[in-house]
């Protein structure tokens, strides 16, 4: 009979296994590749929403990248809220401002939840196009979304997020967004994309309701809802987004600390996810609820199992495996904060940004500390 160590042990490696390659590699050989819509569109009038708070450097390039989308004109509107904003960005827009650009600000700043709750009104589009202020999208991506609406069933569309640029960081997270959009892809063909990037993402305007204004990843809690509610989120791997990597690895490990935070939420107040189906369920368990509880919990505790079983030759080997991991994750960083090319070592790096920020905002979540509102952090 194996021991307490021993199950503790296999069980961890048993859940860091599944979460990272064991899911992705058995929706692989559960599905087939995702049957492309037609390409006869019927163009529904499309709203494409920006919330954007002291935004002055990139609002501009913004609306210009926005308004050349191959896309109607007539049938495109673009509604910038700039809640809160200090800086120059609601001026900026109001330069813009005509038929097909609309300014929403007030000077009080609640969240990006809620300033789109408040521009909800204002929106009589069929169809709903979220996206950043500090990110271009693809010239065709917002057609590219659209066309999968002529599937009924379809209530949202998660387009992929890549990252500008061969510097260090962008090399990182690279490498993290071709992961996640091959996840999308798995997840598409199966049932229904798990969340979708707040830079890009299409919603059926009958299928959409607005978060709750405490809600701190909205992007992830509205397309998951449209999801539990019984519609299909599908995946349009055209529809780019793009953007510059994080200045730092102190912006990169906020951010994934603040994303860590919203999911850990989610999980607790998406309860209607539970009742969307056996399918959406054991998706949302196994992409969502996996990565940030269970896998980061058994990343930090394997090395104490693994210690607890010595003098074991086998848990011996194990063992300077993981110090190597811890090695190598470590001489990525080093590499990474003085700006070099981390080259292989990304990998080790990002997998443990990726599960320490994990348990860093549970902390967050737990103690209170992390706010609706998104603090940027500058190089």
């Amino acid at each position: 009979m194996p021991t307490a160590a021993e199950t503790l042990f296999w069980l961890s490696v048993a859940l860091i296994v599944y979460t990272y390659a064991g899911y992705p590699v058995l929706l692989a050989w559960l599905t087939r590749p995702a049957k492309q819509p037609d390409e006869d569109i019927c163009y529904p009038h499309l709203d494409v929403l920006i919330a954007a708070y002291n935004e002055e450097a990139s609002i501009e390039a913004k609306l210009i990248n926005t308004r050349a989308l191959a896309y109607p004109s007539d049938r495109l509107t673009i509604t910038v809220i700039t809640d809160g904003s200090t800086d120059r960005t609601p001026d900026l827009v109001r330069e813009h401002a005509g038929a097909s650009v609309r300014l929403l600000h007030r000077p009080e700043r609640q969240g990006k939840a809620a300033a789109l709750a408040r521009a909800l009104p204002y929106l009589h589009g069929e169809a709903l196009l979220f996206t950043d202020a500090n990110c271009s999208l693809a010239p065709d991506a917002a057609r590219l979304l659209v066309r999968h609406l002529s599937d009924l069933r379809v209530g949202a569309v998660s387009g992929i997020k890549r990252i500008r640029g061969t510097e260090s960081g962008a090399e990182r997270e690279s490498l993290y967004w071709r992961y996640e959009g091959w996840l999308k892809d798995l997840d598409g063909r199966f049932g229904s994309v798990m969340g979708a990037p707040g830079e890009i993402w299409l919603a059926r305007r009958q299928a959409y309701r607005p978060p709750p204004e405490d809600i701190i990843l909205e992007d992830l809690y509205t397309s998951m809802d449209i999801v539990a509610r019984g519609w299909r989120m599908c995946y349009e791997p055209g529809a780019v987004s793009s953007e510059e990597a994080a200045p730092s690895l102190q912006a990169e490990w906020e951010r994934r600390s603040r994303n860590a935070a919203g999911g850990l939420q989610c999980i607790f107040r998406l309860r209607q996810v539970w009742h969307g189906g056996a399918r959406t369920v054991f998706q949302f368990l196994s992409h969502r609820v996996l990565r940030w509880t269970m896998a980061p919990a058994a990343f930090a505790l394997l090395p104490v199992w693994t210690a607890w079983l010595l003098p074991s030759p086998l848990y011996l080997a194990f063992l300077l495996l993981e110090g190597a991991f811890a090695l190598a994750a470590l001489a990525g960083y080093v590499l990474a904060r003085n700006g070099r090319s981390t080259g292989w070592l990304a990998l080790p790096l990002q997998v443990a940004l990726l599960n320490g920020a994990a348990l860093a905002g549970a902390a967050r979540l737990i103690r209170g500390r992390q706010t609706v509102l998104w603090a940027k952090v500058r190089d």
